[in-house]
Parts: structure tokens; sequence; C-alpha cells
């Protein structure tokens, strides 16, 4: 629950003078209308917090009246994008109760947050010690990644070969896929003279699974653009062992499989022993964190003595699906999810995710040339046509270097072939970008601050990955605020950049599973 009584330090907010009220045909929490309601649109500015220009959005200046009435059309089509703090509890305290749901044995089914089981128990001390191999299949490349541990010093030297995935072999017999990644595999270890020697190998396997224990998945369903014939409701695991017995020349033991979300958290708390949290914000998105074993009640087969807590893979991209989040979905939002692959699927995903964030500001920019607010209501192509406007224009066009720079802008206009944009048009569509990834931000924060408020330690290090977080100049700033707001004042936390959890993360995985298994058999 936010408090914001007795901190030590002001608050004050800033008004767009705009009241909003959604139609109640797409409300289905109780308590939505009466949110909307109660708590007119605000923008909110703390001080003492590090706050920049760039942490909310900006409307452009008019210096002509016909700018006026553009500019109140569009903070009109915009005003949805602006979050209260209403609207962030909401949020945080939803997040939450899905994350319980998903633990719970009765309420698992109904849940939209699955919160798988990882059966990872401990996490990377720092002791780990010796050469790992792991392996990472999560889109259209492939790698196989020797990680080197040196006891006590928490260093991470690697070594790893990258290849591509065909659309034959993306498309192709299951059996030929991981006959595919042993063959990498072998020519990896050939490459760099390992043959004749043991390795315990961890598997990154970025697609939805059900966990059954630690090297036992079985696949639920392709995603990604993968669809192999004969893997889907198999065990993962299994299918890859069948691949490595054919090569006699492999002596690999499979400890571990996991997804690149419990990687970061490994990877993470490698270097920092208080990391309990791992987010994946990049094309799509996903969580995992440490949790006490007495409240995980799915838990399956017999439960280690000794162990404690067990890392949780939520899946949380799928919070949203029953209406939750529609308090705050626009009709572009809504446009948005009825044209995608998966409508009614995803909901959270498509709100904060690089795969959608681009998609969004596209709905946005065409309905403001519709409405005459850009380029004088005249159609632009590129622009019209679904995906023209990838979310990696938004990093850039927001990387400028202040709103009045438009060296990024320029170059994105050329590259959609506008050539009759003025200063007011770049102002809007920058301003456009920055309500959708400032939102973006703000709801990625709310989830943050739920799962760092369920941890409930005194000092909680988040490990953060993705290509969006990575690359987006202001997201992490803007993220770090919404989640300080609404985090216990009692718990202190960091958001740090995990670095390629996906790789080093499986051979940690590998790493504490042999020792784990070593403890147990002594």
């Amino acid at each position: 629950m936010l408090k914001t009584e007795g901190r030590n330090r002001s608050l004050s907010f800033t008004y767009t003078g705009t009241s909003t009220h959604m139609g109640s045909k797409i409300l289905r929490q109780p308590d939505a209308e009466h949110l909307i309601q109660s708590f007119p649109i605000k923008e909110f500015k703390e001080e003492n917090e590090d706050i920049d220009d760039f942490a909310l959005p900006r409307l452009p200046s008019p210096t002509k009246p016909k700018e006026a009435e553009r500019i109140r059309i569009l903070e009109r089509i915009t005003s949805k994008f602006h979050l209260t703090d209403a609207h962030l509890r909401h949020i945080e305290k939803r997040m939450l109760d899905e994350v319980n749901r998903g633990l719970g044995k009765a309420t698992n089914r109904s849940a939209n947050v699955k919160s798988f089981v990882t059966y990872v128990h401990e996490i990377p001390s720092g002791r780990e010690s010796g050469q790992y191999l792991a392996l990472d299949l999560g889109g259209t490349n492939f790698r196989v990644i020797l990680v080197e541990l040196e006891a006590g010093s928490r260093s991470v030297k690697m070594k790893a070969c990258k290849h591509e995935v065909s659309q034959k072999l993306m498309l192709g017999p299951g059996e030929d896929l991981f006959d595919f990644m042993t063959d990498c595999l072998v020519e990896f270890m050939k490459d760099h003279d390992l043959h004749g020697q043991k390795f315990h190998l961890g598997f990154t396997f970025s697609f939805p699974t059900r966990q059954i224990q630690l090297d036992r998945a079985e696949l639920t369903n392709w995603t990604k653009g993968y669809n192999n014939a004969g893997v889907e409701g198999e065990d993962v695991v299994t299918l890859l062992k069948r691949s490595i017995k054919k090569r006699p020349e492999l002596n690999i033991q499979v400890e571990a499989i996991l997804n690149d979300t419990t990687g970061c958290l490994l990877a993470c708390a490698y270097k920092r022993p208080e990391c309990a949290i791992g987010i994946i914000l990049g094309t799509g998105t996903n969580a995992s964190y440490v949790e006490d074993m007495s409240h995980v009640e799915k838990y399956e087969g017999p439960r280690p003595r000794g162990c404690q807590s067990v890392v949780i893979n939520t899946e949380w991209g799928a919070f949203g699906n029953t209406g939750s989040l529609d308090i705050i979905r626009t009709q572009f939002d809504h446009d948005l999810d009825s044209n995608s692959l998966n409508p009614g699927k995803q909901v959270y995903e498509k709100l904060i995710s690089g795969m959608y964030l681009g998609e969004l500001a596209r709905y946005i920019l065409v309905h403001a040339i519709q409405l005459g607010v850009l380029f004088g209501g005249k159609e632009q192509p590129k622009l019209s046509q679904p995906g023209g406007f990838p979310t990696k224009y938004i990093s850039e066009i927001e990387a400028d270097i202040t709103r009045s720079t438009f060296t990024n802008i320029k170059q994105v206009m050329w590259e959609l072939q506008i050539t009759l944009a003025t200063d007011f048009d770049l102002q809007v569509i920058r301003y456009i970008c920055e309500c959708v990834s400032t939102r973006a931000a703000y709801l990625a924060g709310a989830g943050v601050a739920s799962l760092i408020n369920k941890v409930a330690r005194r000092r909680v290090t988040v490990g953060m990955d993705g290509s969006l977080y990575k690359f987006h100049p202001h997201l992490d700033r803007r993220m770090r605020l919404a989640t300080r707001r609404l985090v216990s004042d009692c718990i202190q936390f960091e958001m740090v950049l995990s670095e390629d959890g996906s790789g080093r993360g499986a051979a940690l995985a590998a790493a504490v599973a042999e020792k784990q298994r070593n403890k147990y058999q002594e």
C-alpha cells in the first residue's frame, strides 16, 4: 500500500485540467468506475527524487491559434495515458492478488498469472567454481556458452557461439531442432578443445512450459514463430537428452531447464546477493522472484529437506486477461489487441513490452492525422501500414537531448518518407511517444513494486534485462519513480542491469543444481 504521510520529502502535483470518464461496458472490476470518477487525471512530481525534465510527458507549446486548438485535441486523445496514484495502487494490489492466486492449488486454474514453480531452490552464493555449459534458445538465434566460475571472486568468464535458427528448423520436426542444437554443441566443444571432459549443462528455453522438476519441463505451446511437431506436451529435457545420446563423444549431464527471467535473477544474484527478483522488459515481458516455500501450495513432488524458498516464474504478461486492467486501457489498446495474433491474451504485455509499444504509438499517430493534429491531416502511407512504426523509433525519438532538438526524430521522418513535418508536428510526435512509454514505465513499475512488497525484505535488488529496458533512454528512471511511490517505506530497493541472464544464468543454474545434489547425497 502506498503511503505518503510521514515521508521525508514533499509532494506536488500538476493537473492537466482534464478529467475522464470511461464507458462502463469495458469496466469489469467493481471499484474501477469509482476510481476513475473520483480521481481527476494528474501527473505527479516528487521533490528530492531523481527527476528530470523527461520524467513526464510535456505538451508542445503553441505559437499560433491553430496550434492551440490542435493541442486541445491532442490532450483529449491522450488523456487516459496519464495514470493517477489511485490507478497505480489498484494495479499493484491486483498484481499481488493474481500472483497469490497462481500459487494456490484451488485458485491456480482460474488465475491469469500462473506463478509457475521453477524448482530452483538455491541462489548462487559466489562460491561456485568450475566450467559449465549453457544452451540458450528463445528466438531466431541459438547460443552455446561456456562459463568459467572462480570461487569467491564473483567473476564470470564466458565464451559463446551464436547460430541462426532457420525458418525450416523453426517449423520442421522437433527432432531436427534438437539435433541441430546438439550439432552446434559438438562443434563448439571441438573448437574449444573440450571433448573428453564431463560437463554439467543448463538449458535456457524461453517458451511457455510446465515445470515438473528442475530438469524436467513440458512445453505447453510454441510461441515466437516456432511450430515444431512432436514437442508440445513433451518434456523438453528428455528430447535434448535423446539428441545428445546420439553423439557418443559427448559426456553431458543436463542439470536444469529455465527461462530467461529466472536466468536474469540468478545472474544478478551471483554478483549481488540481495537480488530476489528478475525482470525481463524487452520484446516481451516476464518476472521471477524468490518465494517462501510455505506459500507454494501447488509444489509437485517431494520437497527437498532444508529448502526454505523456491524461485517462481510468474508469467505476468497475462495479467489483465480477465479485465483487471480495463480501468486504464484506451480505445487504442483495445484496437491493438483486437488486431493482434492473440486477442484477449497477454494484456499486460501489450501495455508495456517492446513488441507492442511502437504499434500502439502508430495507432495514436494515425488517429492524430485523421483529426488534423499532424501533417495538416494528410495521410502518410508508410505510417498507415501495420508495423510501420517499430518501438525502436520511440527510443530514438526520446533520445534527442532536448524537446527542441530534432536530430533523431528527423532521421525517423526520413525513414518513414515524411517530408511535410513542421517543428510543431515533431513536438507532437515526441509527446505521443512519451505518453506511450511513460505509461508503460509506470505500469511496469507497479508490477515491480508488487513483487518487492511481496518479498518483503529490508533490502532487495531487482535484476533487470531486456532490449526495451536497456535501450530506452528514460524508462529506467520512470520505472523507479513509480516503484518508489508504491513500495513500503521500510524497504530499500535498487534496480540494476543483469547482464546476459539467459546465458550465464543457465550455467549458474547448472552449478547450483550440481552443488545442491551433492549436498543431498552426502
